[in-house]
């Protein structure tokens, strides 16, 4: 029986390294154990990792001594860093694809690797939208990093676990092949409820945020999954990265009318 626990141990801490090592940049060491089976269950995870690093990087920056818009547009640049701007790239190829009026001619257009005017667009949307949101909160501004990120990528485990992928293979194809549903979703979802009791336990009277952004944040991951299947008839690894980009973006923007 120990044994068995002890290889279920192993083999789930040998699937998170492979979802830090597929998510991120994060340079791990190559004789650790990796497993990229099942990786999509640990990206609200990995939201929550990077939002507390660029959390702490806030405090730096701060001690340091930067103004509050140059520190929120240093984090966005990091964060996009951190991710080799794997979303950032989808939520731009997904700009160019739904800018295009016939729905067959949508999927060619993505896999095309030269960005259009759209998905440029698309792009400095996201950019400017975080930047300004973050500069305009003043409180925990490293909660709202990690419940930002962590709500993105939770509603990329909905895009795969709900709607069909529209291509044969892709970066993104082999994730539904290893979903495991509904325990998959709710790893990410008592996570990402866990910040919202985080937030009450350290301020009582943020009871309301703690609350709404769980309730919110739930219904924006899931909202805009659908919205893109509804566009597209499906998903694909370049709409898994838009629902994250556009999640991050809404909830981030969503927080400066409570924070």
């Amino acid at each position: 029986m120990l044994k068995k626990i002890l290889e279920k141990v192993i083999d789930a801490v040998a699937s998170f390294l492979g979802a830090t090592i597929f998510y991120t940049i994060i340079p791990l060491p190559q004789h650790w154990p990796l497993r990229v089976e099942r990786i999509a269950r640990w990206s609200p995870m990995i939201g929550l990792l990077l939002g507390g690093i660029l959390g702490l990087a806030d405090q730096f920056l701060n001690f340091i001594g930067f103004s509050v818009s140059v520190r929120s547009g240093l984090l966005i640049a990091t964060w996009i860093t951190l991710t080799g701007g794997l979303h950032l790239d989808g939520a731009m190829d997904t700009g160019d694809g739904l800018a295009v009026r016939e729905p067959t001619k949508r999927l060619r257009v993505m896999q095309d690797s030269v960005t259009g005017a759209f998905g440029v667009m698309s792009g400095v949307i996201i950019i400017a939208l975080k930047i300004l949101a973050l500069s305009e909160l003043s409180a925990y501004r490293w909660w709202g990093l990690m419940v930002a990120a962590g709500w993105g990528r939770w509603g990329q485990v909905c895009a795969i676990a709900f709607y069909p992928y529209l291509k044969a293979t892709g970066k993104g194809a082999f994730h539904q092949q290893h979903i495991h549903l509904p325990q998959d979703l709710f790893w990410g979802l008592f996570s990402l409820w866990g910040m919202s009791g985080l937030l009450i336990y350290l301020n009582p009277h943020f009871w309301r945020l703690g609350l709404g952004i769980a309730l919110m944040g739930c219904a924006i991951a899931l909202g805009i999954s659908y919205g893109f299947y509804r566009r597209l008839g499906g998903h694909t690894g370049d709409t898994y990265g838009a629902v994250v980009e556009w999640t991050e973006t809404s909830i981030l923007c969503l927080l400066t009318l409570c924070l």
